[in-house]
């Protein structure tokens, strides 16, 4: 009986985990926000997975280029975008989360260009690297005074800056400065204007396709605050060196 009983409980034990919940996630190698890593996968695929892991959630994660993350999640297909920028277009097809932190969205010259930026009218006639299907701002999208050539990624973009074949490209600072390092270049030949375009809060967001998709980004938001009281939060941004 004793035995019968030890067994019971041990499968009363695995219940909780074997009934929780998977949910797909995916996004673009994006350091320290998002990274290749599976051991050090990035500050936001860290914190979306221990906020939903409070609320019996777990999450799996797989990088997959921006443009195929966000269509996919646009069509209920995968569950989470771990790291999304608001934008009025986006608000048609995706439930936002509370914000959990900020991006300062800065232009990013080679080192020697006395270019400073004020306002749009700065780039008149320049060509300003972008990476497809990131929302830097509704009046920069729709801005027609410069060129926005497309790349796939930051690291393209670089390149393409060091061989003069864009005058700007632009990304939150932490973010550049990680993928410089991981690309080998010398962040020495780069330089940042010293006033950004924007600050942009980051956002957990899933699509409205999905049915799901509420529910999941209210799941969130419990979770968020959970971790931040229980001090998760901190110590995931503390790992990856960010204030």
């Amino acid at each position: 009986m004793k035995k019968l009983i030890s067994v019971g409980l041990g499968l009363l034990l695995l219940i909780p985990s074997a009934m929780a919940k998977t949910l797909t996630a995916a996004q673009d190698p994006w350091p320290p926000f998002v990274t290749a890593d599976p051991e050090r996968p990035g500050i936001s695929v860290e914190l979306v997975t221990a906020a939903m892991e409070t609320q019996g959630y777990q999450v799996d994660f797989k990088n997959m280029p921006w443009a195929r993350a966000l269509d996919a999640v646009n069509k209920g297909n995968i569950d989470i975008l771990p790291a999304t920028w608001h934008t009025k277009d986006r608000t048609e097809f995706l439930h936002y989360s509370d914000a959990y932190m900020d991006n300062e969205l800065t232009f990013i010259k080679r080192s020697g260009d006395d270019f400073q930026f004020s306002n749009l009218n700065d780039l008149e006639g320049k060509a300003v690297g972008v990476v497809r299907d990131y929302g830097y701002g509704d009046a920069f999208l729709s801005a027609t005074n410069f060129e926005k050539p497309i790349a796939n990624n930051l690291a393209t973009n670089l390149k393409k800056l060091l061989a003069s074949r864009i005058d700007l490209t632009l990304e939150d600072r932490i973010v550049a400065q990680s993928v410089m390092q991981k690309e080998g270049l010398d962040s020495n030949q780069f330089s940042f204007t010293d006033k950004s375009l924007s600050t942009n809060a980051l956002h957990v967001t899933s699509g409205k396709a999905n049915p799901d998709g509420r529910a999941i980004i209210d799941a969130y938001n419990q979770g968020l605050k959970a971790i931040k009281a229980n001090g998760t939060f901190e110590k995931i941004v503390k790992k990856y060196g960010v204030d």
